[in-house]
């Protein structure tokens, strides 16, 4: 794979990137109105293509926070056309990495010696390369190691990558007004955690510790005397991505033991830690070769505060959805619902949020649930096609629930796509065994 030997990192520099981006996408835009006005039965799926090519080619160069939003949002398979999911999933695990040479002086500038001078050996060539960071394999005295390290200039430019892309989430995702802030604000001050690696080693040493009662699981070990601010070192830990794993997995059996892994490792730091790895993308899980799953990433772990915690899994009890007082209660409790509401906002949006809830907690009610369940997919996507064509909904301000919901929500989703691409049967309370 091509290398990158130098990454913008001032304001201008990024900015002049995305612009060289923009008139690209201008540039698709034109073409596909062209080719409409001769033949209107031309559809957009080329300019989808075309769009999602250029978009991510120059994210992918700024690397950081920017590309960071593209990893979210292909995450997302029921909002974009697949033609972005696809493109945008590469930002999980396969961008250009670093070159060597800028390797090395990034090393030397953020750890004082060059990566010869602290390992017994040092691959320069990047192994997996993300959008914060690239991730090296290294020895020490016998020991077999990762060492991941920050891009240059990633944490600086979070704020004005922030500020470049909101105008497209805004449209997105149509919201409105000042409370969108909020969201962006949420997104902002996790993308600064992700970016403090001395944060990620005592997040990731917490948790491992609390989670290692759990079966089938595993994680590695973190070198402190190794890490900096900006580079972590831990074990190396052989095993196949999850994506890769879940294509060639044909055992139904050992499909469930991993899958009942990720789900009872999730559950625990929901309802026992309440704090949870908000980043659940195949790029973060192995599975080594005796059909373990293993965590390895914990830049973006989410904590969960109690007056959001309750009303949100109250809410997922299917008695409580069917009361309806207690229902709308809990749903401005979690500012679905507003006082300046009007009378039609009220009832169209617990009509909506009736029919997500009803639909995505079903597995939290069920004994044992199958992520393989043709029609609960099925039904996923008639809801989120029927939505994202609703005329009535575009009319009105999108702003709707605590930013809370912004990384939970998103680990409820990754969730369910990685079970599902396990095409794993798990049993729901499973996790209560380790309290």
């Amino acid at each position: 794979m091509k290398t990158i030997d130098k990454i913008p990192t001032s304001k201008l520099g990024r900015t002049a990137e995305l612009v060289k981006t923009g008139v690209k996408v201008g540039g698709n835009y034109l073409k596909y109105y062209g080719k409409k006005a001769v033949n209107p039965d031309v559809t957009r799926d080329q300019l989808n293509e075309d769009n999602a090519t250029d978009i991510y080619d120059g994210l992918k160069n700024l690397k950081g926070s920017a590309l960071k939003v593209a990893q979210m949002l292909s995450m997302e398979k029921n909002i974009l056309p697949n033609a972005y999911v696809e493109k945008f999933s590469l930002s999980q695990f396969s961008v250009p990495p670093l070159s060597p040479p800028l390797v090395r002086k990034t090393f030397k500038k953020y750890h004082g010696k060059y990566p010869e001078d602290l390992y017994d050996s040092f691959v320069t060539q990047s192994v997996n390369a993300a959008s914060i960071g690239q991730v090296h394999k290294a020895t020490k005295d016998g020991k077999k190691l990762a060492v991941k390290i920050q891009y240059p200039g990633v944490a600086n430019s979070i704020s004005s990558d922030l500020a470049m892309v909101k105008p497209i989430a805004i449209r997105m995702f149509n919201l409105k007004g000042k409370d969108s802030e909020k969201y962006f604000k949420e997104l902002e001050g996790k993308l600064l955690e992700e970016t403090d690696y001395i944060l990620e080693v005592k997040q990731s040493k917490e948790i491992t510790e609390s989670c290692s009662r759990i079966p089938n699981l595993r994680f590695p070990k973190y070198y402190e005397s190794l890490s900096s601010e900006r580079i972590i070192t831990m074990d190396w830990m052989d095993g196949m991505h999850l994506s890769e794993f879940s294509k060639v997995n044909n055992d139904q059996d050992i499909a469930n033991k991993v899958g009942q892994a990720l789900w009872d490792f999730y559950m625990y730091q929901m309802h026992i830690l309440k704090a949870v790895h908000a980043d659940p993308h195949p790029g973060n899980f192995l599975v080594d070769h005796e059909n373990n799953l293993i965590a390895i990433d914990f830049g973006c772990v989410k904590q969960i505060p109690l007056e959001f915690y309750t009303p949100y899994f109250e809410l997922a009890e299917k008695e409580n959805i069917e009361n309806p007082e207690f229902f709308n209660q809990k749903m401005v409790q979690l500012e679905i619902l507003k006082e300046e509401d009007s009378p039609t906002e009220k009832a169209f949006f617990s009509k909506l949020f009736y029919e997500m809830l009803s639909l995505f907690t079903k597995p939290l009610n069920s004994e044992i649930f199958d992520f393989a369940d043709k029609d609960f997919w099925n039904r996923i996507t008639e809801l989120s096609e029927k939505y994202s064509k609703d005329t009535e909904l575009r009319k009105m301000n999108g702003n709707r629930g605590s930013k809370h919901f912004l990384y939970i929500n998103r680990t409820f989703f990754g969730l369910y796509n990685l079970l599902h691409d396990l095409k794993a049967e798990i049993r729901v309370k499973n996790f209560e065994k380790y309290l």
